[in-house]
């Protein structure tokens, strides 16, 4: 291992290090600008220069690989002189915008000019202009401002795999630019803003509104999709300004999927925040007090078994314990959690879980899709994909639908068949799929939200089994959630109970007339006709699916408004917090159905949220220690039979608007069209 010597102080590194790297474990700060831990060395901005004895001049720290007896000054003369040039060469053409610059207050060339740069310039030049960029609804340019740093480029090529931006041009008239004037198509592209180290890219959505010391920070979790990616939500009084991730290795690094960013919007369109109650046919604003009463009042009388209870995609862990406790005070067993209908049971838990973890994605030698695109279900496990087939030595391959994942994927087929072959061996692929030392599969929901789902899982656990995806210290069995609730409702225990019925027996039995009273929290992706013949009580956030048809809207909080749990698709229990106050007269969920429970005669007796949390824990200890997994154990699961042979699908075919939230949004709408319109150009179809 090379040892060098750093403004006296003797370093060891590991091969391979760089002399920035060796500088930083010494404990130096060195300035930078295109250099960035997760993205390929570029070393064109000059700024982490340091002296070298023997070499006759600064070095580009970033890219001189450190060598063993280097004696290296970070502090000379010679290293501020030089730091002083170069800080002096990027503002010749920088304008002056800090005053009206979204980056102010978080601009990194604002900070490193105030301790290394010149206080006087001493050119009368004009400054270069440079035209602005389009790249689509949610990155705005100000080209003039951009000092070559080429970090966005590199991010779009590495990271996110989308190839549209680029140089041209050298010298004082390179520029950086799309290759052709389009929209950038990457769901990560709003990262880009957060790599830029001046204010030439910026949140078109969040520009000009607010500046970053005006703003509340709180730190939270996504629930746009299952990944359960860490966040801080900035706020100013009750609004929320932007959300930006936070750094997290295990989950989402310390990047951001677009519509978990930009979806904000949504959060204060077609509100609910005011209880109503349908009357001569309309719903009419009341108060409190009469919402639950008129609850009350239509399940007074009804047997238990006329009552159900369905819970969405979205909602908090603290939520589900209250349905849990009152379905049973009620003693109706007719609860699903599962909105999508897939078969899935609380036993053995590592059916439902992503057992491999995110992480652990970067240990797989072979990765097997089956029945989902997970690009679009969850951007940042298709990035760890791309991240590790960017290492080498790994193979992905695909049963589904052809979709461009931003790396190559070997095609198998599009259907059960094509699984039932790999699980019984009869697939050319089955050989490769076993001789592996760390093989993965990932099952998609799309492929077990269907009839046949549970003879598909039967056969997803066959391939695990002959395949050797279970092994000592390793499982590969992954099942790629869309939705930020399920996993907590599984563990909870949110299935119907002995005699109860599921999704689609509730749906039939509404229609029947078996089900009269069905309590709907969150409940807006299944068809709101097959719910009307029922006196729905819709608990949610959103006019959106379900609240035009219900009886009773009873207003609740969304994940920025309130103190919550929710489990992401690794069975990581993880903690939001409330940044804003509900609008209106909208109150926490789990606040509601005890305030519920009480006008119904069925107290469920969990007064604070320490409280709920207690009962949580009761009924399912792994949620106990947030941010840690309990590993699952491997056990059978699916029911063998028949299986359609209909090709799978993706339950997600329109990425930016899956949920109230992202519909509710603007700026999703927007990128929508701009999706659409893109499909139809490369169809060549119109309309």
């Amino acid at each position: 291992m090379p040892k060098l010597t750093i403004d006296g102080q003797l370093v060891e590194v590991p091969p391979g290090s760089t002399v920035l790297q060796a500088c930083e474990a010494a404990g130096r700060e060195i300035p930078v600008f295109c250099f960035h831990p997760r993205l390929n060395i570029a070393g064109n901005c000059r700024m982490c220069l340091v002296e070298v004895e023997k070499m006759p001049k600064p070095q580009a720290s970033c890219a001189l690989p450190a060598a063993d007896g280097m004696v290296v000054h970070t502090n000379s003369p010679t290293v501020h002189k030089a730091r002083k040039g170069v800080l002096e060469l990027l503002l010749i053409n920088h304008p002056l915008d800090c005053p009206i610059c979204d980056q102010g207050g978080e601009c990194d060339l604002q900070d490193l000019t105030l301790f290394y740069g010149p206080d006087k310039s001493r050119f009368k030049e004009n400054k270069r202009p440079v035209a602005d960029k389009y790249l689509g609804p949610l990155i705005s340019t100000h080209m003039t401002r951009c000092i070559h740093c080429t970090r966005c480029i590199r991010f779009l090529n590495e990271i996110a795999g989308v190839e549209e931006l680029g140089a041209v041009h050298r010298g004082e008239h390179m520029e950086i630019t799309t290759w052709v004037e389009a929209a950038l198509s990457s769901e990560l592209q709003g990262n880009i803003i957060d790599l830029c180290p001046v204010g030439a890219l910026n949140s078109k959505p969040y520009e000009y509104r607010a500046r970053t010391w005006e703003l509340k920070k709180t730190e939270s979790i996504d629930v746009l999709d299952a990944v359960g990616s860490s966040i801080r939500i900035d706020s100013r009084g009750n609004e929320v300004m932007r959300i930006l991730p936070r750094l997290h290795e295990d989950v989402n690094e310390e990047w951001l999927a677009d519509k978990s960013r930009f979806a904000y919007d949504g959060l204060k369109k077609r509100r609910l925040d005011v209880p109503m109650v349908r009357r001569d046919g309309k719903l009419e604003p009341v108060d409190w007090k009469t919402a639950l009463a008129a609850v009350a009042e239509r399940a007074r009388g009804l047997a238990a078994d006329r009552i159900a209870f369905l819970v969405g995609d979205q909602a908090d862990c603290e939520t589900m314990v209250l349905v849990k406790e009152l379905a049973a005070r009620l003693g109706t067993p007719h609860l699903d959690c599962r909105q999508d209908g897939a078969p899935l049971e609380t036993t053995p838990r590592a059916q439902y879980l992503f057992n491999t973890t995110i992480a652990g994605i970067e240990q797989a030698d072979l990765c097997l899709l089956v029945g989902t695109n997970p690009r679009w279900e969850a951007p940042l496990v298709n990035a760890r994909i791309r991240k590790r087939w960017r290492r080498g030595g790994f193979v992905v391959a695909r049963i589904g639908a052809l979709f461009d994942l931003t790396y190559p994927v070997q095609d198998l087929g599009a259907g059960p068949a094509t699984l039932e072959e790999l699980a019984n061996g009869r697939h050319s692929f089955a050989e490769r799929l076993a001789s592996v030392e760390r093989p993965m599969l990932i099952l998609g929901t799309g492929a077990i939200a269907r009839p046949d789902g549970a003879a598909v899982l039967a056969l997803a656990h066959r391939l695990a089994e002959n395949a050797r995806l279970v092994r000592e210290g390793w499982n590969g069995f992954n099942l790629l959630h869309t939705a930020a609730a399920r996993v907590g409702g599984l563990e909870l225990g949110l299935v119907p109970g002995r005699g109860g019925r599921d999704l689609a027996g509730i749906l039939d039995g509404i229609e029947r007339g078996e089900i009269e009273l069905v309590f709907a929290i969150g409940v807006d992706e299944i068809d709101p006709k097959r719910l009307e013949k029922a006196f729905v009580v819709y608990l949610g956030t959103h006019g959106d699916r379900t609240a035009p048809i219900a009886s009773v809207i009873l207003p609740g909080a969304a994940y920025t408004e309130k103190n919550a749990t929710w489990v992401n698709l690794e069975g990581r229990p993880q903690r939001g917090r409330l940044a804003v106050f509900p609008p209106g007269e909208a109150k926490e969920d789990w606040r509601i159905l005890r305030a519920l429970s009480e006008a119904m005669g069925a107290l469920v007796p969990l007064d604070t949220l320490a409280r709920v949390r207690e009962r949580m824990a009761e009924l399912a200890p792994q949620l106990a220690e947030p941010d840690r997994i309990r590993r699952a154990e491997w056990g059978s699961f699916g029911r063998p039979g028949p299986v359609d042979p209909a090709p799978f699908v993706s339950p997600v075919r329109d990425y930016w608007r899956t949920c109230p939230i992202s519909r509710a949004s603007a700026v999703m709408a927007e990128c929508s069209a701009l999706a659409a319109a893109r499909d139809r150009a490369a169809t060549g179809t119109h309309g």
